[in-house]
C-alpha cells in the first residue's frame, strides 16, 4: 500500500509493529535516511541496534548472498524486543529476493525496512511493497516540509516556547535548508535557549541560523542603503583585507537594490513585496529591508540599479582601472540617492 502527506508523517513518528515491510524511496538520499532513522528508532528504541536487534543489509551484499535479508528476517536475537532487517540502497533488481523473504514473514519475524533512490512507477520494487497487504510504500519527495513536520522537529528538540515572529523565520528557515541542516539548527537552538524560559524570538533565530558567506557584504550594502557614508569607508578597507573582490561587492549591490526595487513596487506595499521574495528574508534582515524600502523612493532606487549595472560593466571590461575604487566611489554615489 501507498502511504502520502501527513499519514506518512504519522506513520514515521509511530510506526505499526504488525506491519511486514516498509519501502522508503526519494532522490534525496539525506531525506530518505533522517526518515529511515525515525522509522527503525521508533520501532526498536533507543537501544535497539546496541541490544543487536537491527541488522544493516547493503544492496551489494545482498547481491552476492540471495539469503541475508530471509536470514536476518527469521533470525532470533540473544535479546528480547522488536527486531528489523534494514536493506540500504535497494534496486529494481533486488525486487524478487525482497518479494520472496515478504511473502514468506510470519508474526514475530523482524519488520522488514527497505530505502531505495529514485524509482518509477512501474519500478518493481515499489510493486512488491504497494501490491502487498501488510506492507508500505513511502515516496520521498523535495517538496518543502508542511508545517506539521517542521512543528514536529522543533517538539522533539524541546522547543516549545516560540514567539509567532521566530516561528515565521523558523518555517522560512525550514523551506530553505537541506533537513539534515535544518535538524543541526534546531539543536542548536534548543541548546542555546537550554534553561531560558523566555521565549524564542527572530533575533534568537537570526543570530543561529547558518551564517551567510556574504555576510560582511550584507552589511556593507545595509551601510549604502542607510545613506551611512561615515561607515562606508571603513567597512570597504575592511573587506578588502578579507580578499572580498570588487566583482563580488557589485553582484550582491545589484541583488540589494533589485530585492529593494521589488518590494517598493509592490501593489501591496512595501511589506508584501518582502513577504514574496524567493528565498525569504527573515529577522532583523527582514525589518532593515522593510525600512529601506520604506525609505527610498521608486525614482532613486531605479537611478541606484542603472549606476550599479555601468559599474559592473565597467569592472568586468576595465583592465587597468582601480577596480576597488571604482566600486567605492559608485557606492558614495549611490548612498547620497537615498537624501533625493
Amino acid at each position: 500500500m501507498k502511504l502520502s502527506g501527513p499519514a506518512a508523517s504519522r506513520y514515521f513518528a509511530k510506526p505499526d509493529p504488525a506491519r511486514t515491510g516498509l519501502l522508503i524511496f526519494g532522490t534525496d538520499a539525506m531525506r530518505v535516511a533522517l526518515r529511515r532513522q525515525e522509522v527503525i528508532a521508533a520501532l526498536i528504541g533507543p537501544e535497539g541496534e546496541a541490544e543487536m536487534r537491527l541488522t544493516r543489509i547493503p544492496a551489494a551484499d545482498l547481491r552476492r548472498d540471495g539469503a541475508l535479508l530471509m536470514d536476518a528476517m527469521k533470525a532470533q536475537g540473544f535479546f528480547p524486543g522488536f527486531r528489523v532487517a534494514f536493506l540500504e540502497d535497494a534496486g529494481d533488481g533486488l525486487a524478487p529476493l525482497v518479494a520472496a523473504a515478504i511473502a514468506d514473514w510470519r508474526p514475530g519475524d523482524a519488520a522488514i525496512v527497505v530505502t531505495a533512490g529514485s524509482l518509477t512507477a512501474k519500478s518493481a520494487l515499489r510493486k512488491v511493497f504497494e501490491d502487498h497487504a501488510n506492507s508500505y510504500a513511502i515516496g520521498i519527495y523535495d517538496d518543502p516540509p508542511s508545517r506539521e513536520e517542521i512543528e514536529d522537529t522543533l517538539r522533539k528538540a524541546g522547543l516549545a516556547a516560540i514567539d509567532r515572529e521566530a516561528m515565521t523565520d523558523l518555517l522560512a528557515l525550514a523551506k530553505e535548508l537541506d533537513p539534515g541542516d535544518f535538524r543541526q539548527t534546531v539543536e542548536k537552538i534548543a541548546l542555546y535557549k537550554h534553561g531560558d524560559p523566555a521565549p524564542l524570538s527572530p533575533a534568537d533565530v537570526a543570530a543561529l541560523a547558518p551564517a551567510s558567506v556574504e555576510a560582511d557584504v550584507d552589511d556593507l550594502l545595509a551601510i549604502v542603503a542607510d545613506g551611512q557614508l561615515a561607515k562606508l569607508g571603513p567597512m570597504m578597507r575592511r573587506l578588502e583585507g578579507q580578499g572580498t573582490s570588487p566583482v563580488t561587492i557589485c553582484i550582491a549591490a545589484l541583488r540589494h537594490f533589485r530585492a529593494l526595487h521589488a518590494a517598493s513596487s509592490d501593489p501591496g506595499g512595501p511589506a508584501s513585496g518582502i513577504a514574496r521574495m524567493r528565498p525569504p528574508v527573515f529577522g532583523p534582515r527582514r525589518d532593515r529591508l522593510l525600512r529601506q524600502a520604506q525609505d527610498w523612493s521608486l525614482p532613486a532606487l531605479e537611478r541606484a540599479l542603472a549606476e550599479i549595472v555601468e559599474t559592473d560593466l565597467t569592472l568586468r571590461s576595465s583592465t587597468r582601472a582601480p577596480l576597488g575604487a571604482v566600486i567605492e566611489r559608485a557606492l558614495v554615489r549611490i548612498a547620497t540617492l537615498r537624501r533625493r
